[in-house]
């Protein structure tokens, strides 16, 4: 399996992130933001998904 293939916990995901996982959570349960992966009742993410994610909301200068 790949890197981007990884699968992470959400307090994997949550640090990575820089946030807490309550909003994970949050945004899980209003299915925005990040795409996760259900096995049976476990969540997880994806490492390549959070690294677009991240991806798509950088700024980059002007110029």
């Amino acid at each position: 399996m790949t890197e981007t293939g990884v699968l992470l916990t959400p307090a994997q995901a949550a640090r990575i992130l820089g946030i807490p996982t309550s909003t994970l959570a949050r945004w899980r349960s209003e299915r925005r933001e990040l795409p996760y992966v259900k096995v049976g009742r476990v969540v997880r993410y994806r490492r390549g998904d959070l690294d677009r994610w991240i991806d798509q909301r950088t700024v980059r200068p002007l110029g």
